[in-house]
């Protein structure tokens, strides 16, 4: 069997596949944010015990994880000491002395991780070309060694100037440092989180690494041990922020990299999915309790950026190019000083989530509304095991509907209307505003409330086919179950892109792939498993910023060149709409993407018999003053090849799915609902 776990704010959700090609096993509970880990053995027990399975017949667990994130978001990780070259202890402060909105004047940074008491300098300086201006005082770091206390400190973190190229002068001040504090206090560098330049983003993804390992240790070291009394492996697979696994053993050293897991697990998820479905071009669209997430998959292949932000901090860790805004099923609907309805960013959660609950919450969220307008099932969700209370979304509702002198339906559709809008633009910024039209896009639509806003933001967007896959709101856990494990190893070149220089570019490639094969026999890959794909970052001298550019390391010098200027021509023009034949490209740095490829389990495909009837009738409303008639059926009882026009409404544990009137959809092989847009 092969487990995939996806942990949110508001749900944990679990896919089981038993490798046998008949059905996926699903299961998703509330969450438990003050111990996550309960909610995943709550369900898996409930799970296994339900279908009678045996926890020692799993192959795999994999587990994508919100926890090094809200950490960072609440505040919450270990107390971290930074010591670095004199005269640099404010960088991390300073920062790009850029505001974080530009027209917001009131907006400030967070305060720093590390507070300036807690920031140490030791004399040492090397230069850019790695020639030693002050050599490393290591009297002075063996003397700041015997200050730090295990009673108020859980990491130190060295960031030296110019340490991406030259780490030794870092690796020595650990050493010293490892033999003087005491053994609780953990002791990492900044080149061994992930060596490239930019010294702030560097220092910023060194320390939030830093705060991160005690928190995120503690927390799989209650998730191995439990898994182990179970009798599951210990050695879970988690999820990265680029989408691939790593294991337990990295993920403890390097929990960074899993900070954005979630949503590169559902982008995982709608690959595989929509390459099963035959679709090359996607769009997806993850909307869950808090946020939505949205990406762009050209020819099936997902792009990748070398820096977010969490919690206002840079990271710079290889990660999807997945955009959030904050819109989901929980955000809450408000009315702003200028008297006009807005919904989010912020969101009831799980506790006390929607009024509809019935756990506290007193405020209108988009799931209140979907309930209000009978697209949401007024009694329960999760096939019966979440009871729900309309009252309490209606009367909510009604209290804004009463400030705004507005019918409360047409509130209800306003909310949904606004939190579309919020999700159009996020999909607006990652196709259209880079040379790209939705329209030549399927939209990929999951998450627990994508499928009830699939509809509304595809036809804003021009889009005319919607992608529904069978579990929706759990395919980040089925993501992170079919995922591969990956490792990203980087090296700085800086050379202008000349034959003269291919040698020194294959070279920095030779020396990263003695690293990869190290990677590959620690993780235990085999050989038959093993894939390597090389990668550049490329600009014209002078840009800020470099684009990434997959390369074959095997070509003469001539072909190389030629062929690396010419994809770097074209991803210019793509993405700034201009390109230059004359000015020289620069390269910045060498990056390679070592995988290893697991076994997935089998997809299952649904059977094809007799069309399924509805359960129950609903009068919903689909726009302003008009409800009509609308049928509610059962996903499970859907065949393949049924054919259901709009309107219609699909019930299922994890998900919604709503077809507009006019509208049709499809059931295949596999069990997609495909929705066609009346044109």
């Amino acid at each position: 069997m092969y487990i995939g776990v996806d942990v949110g704010g508001t749900f944990t959700d679990i896919a089981v596949n038993r490798d046998d090609g008949t059905t996926l096993l699903l299961h998703k509970l509330s969450s438990t944010p003050a111990a996550p880990e309960e909610a995943i053995l709550q369900g898996l027990h409930s799970l296994f015990a339900q279908h009678d399975l045996n926890f020692t017949d799993t192959e795999r667990l994999a587990h994508g994880t919100t926890v090094g994130t809200n950490a960072i978001i609440q505040r919450k990780g270990g107390n971290v000491a930074l010591v670095t070259s004199q005269g640099f202890r404010d960088l991390i402060e300073i920062g790009r002395q850029t505001r974080p909105t530009v027209y917001d004047m009131h907006l400030d940074h967070p305060p720093v991780l590390v507070e300036r008491g807690m920031r140490f300098e030791v004399p040492q300086r090397r230069l850019a070309d790695g020639r030693i201006h002050v050599p490393l005082d290591e009297a002075a770091v063996e003397e700041l060694a015997g200050q730090f206390d295990d009673a108020c400190l859980d990491c130190i973190v060295i960031c030296f100037l110019h340490s991406y190229a030259f780490p030794e002068d870092e690796e020595r001040a650990a050493e010293i440092m490892r033999k003087h504090v005491p053994d609780t206090i953990k002791v990492i560098t900044s080149s061994s989180v992930y060596p490239e330049f930019r010294e702030f983003e560097r220092f910023s993804t060194a320390v939030l690494n830093g705060a991160l390992l005690s928190v995120v240790g503690s927390y799989l070291d209650r998730l191995t041990d439990e898994a182990g009394r179970l009798g599951l492996p210990t050695d879970v697979k988690i999820s990265q922020s680029s989408g691939g696994l790593m294991s337990v053993r990295t993920a403890r050293e390097f929990p960074v990299r899993a900070s954005l897991s979630g949503p590169a697990a559902g982008v995982q998820g709608a690959l595989y999915r929509a390459r099963v479905a035959g679709f090359q071009d996607i769009i997806t669209l993850d909307v869950g309790g808090t946020s939505a997430d949205v990406a762009l998959l050209k020819d099936l292949t997902p792009s990748e950026v070398n820096e977010r932000t969490i919690g206002g901090f840079p990271v710079r860790i290889p990660c999807m190019d997945v955009n959030s805004v904050g819109a989901g099923g929980g955000s809450i609907a408000w009315i702003d000083t200028d008297g006009l309805l807005k919904v989010g960013p912020q969101s009831a959660g799980a506790v006390p989530g929607p009024a509809c609950y019935d756990l506290g919450g007193t405020q209108a969220t988009v799931t209140d509304a979907n309930i209000v307008l009978d697209r949401l099932n007024s009694e329960a969700l999760l096939d019966g095991r979440m009871p729900i209370n309309k009252a309490r979304s209606a009367a909510t509702i009604d209290d804004l509907a009463e400030n705004l002198q507005m019918d409360s339906d047409d509130v209800a559709l306003g909310i949904i209307q606004v939190a579309c809008s919020r999700m159009v633009k996020a999909i607006r910024s990652i196709s259209i505003e880079r040379g790209y039209d939705p329209k030549d896009f399927a939209l990929l639509a999951f998450g627990g409330a994508g499928a009830l806003h699939a509809v509304d933001v595809a036809r804003e967007l021009g889009m005319n086919t919607i992608l529904i896959p069978p579990n929706p709101g759990i395919l980040c856990a089925e993501g992170a179950m079919n995922a591969d494990i990956t490792s990203d190893f980087v090296n700085t070149a800086f050379c202008e892109l000349t034959e003269d220089n291919v040698p020194a570019i294959q070279a920095i490639a030779g020396t990263l792939a003695k690293e990869v094969e190290l990677w590959f026999e620690n993780e235990a890959v085999t050989p038959q498993q093993r894939l390597l794909v090389w990668s550049v970052g490329a600009r014209y001298f002078g840009q800020n910023y470099e684009l990434t550019l997959n390369v074959d390391m095997d070509l003469d010098a001539a072909e190389f060149v030629a062929r690396t200027r010419q994809d770097f021509q074209d991803a210019h023009v793509a993405l700034y709409g201009f390109a230059s034949e004359d000015e020289p490209v620069q390269i910045v740095n060498v990056m390679a993407k070592a995988v290893g490829e697991l076994q997935q389990g089998q997809l299952p495909l649904i059977q094809t018999r007799s069309d399924a009837e509805p359960v129950e009738y609903r009068n919903s409303l689909f726009k302003s003053g008009v409800r009509q008639r609308t049928p509610v059926l059962r996903r499970v009882d859907l065949h393949a090849g049924q054919e259901i026009p709009g309107p219609a409404i699909i019930e299922q544990l994890d998900s919604t799915v709503i077809i507009f009137p006019n509208d049709t959809c499809h059931v295949d092989e596999w069990g997609n609902l495909i929705i066609r847009l009346e044109d």
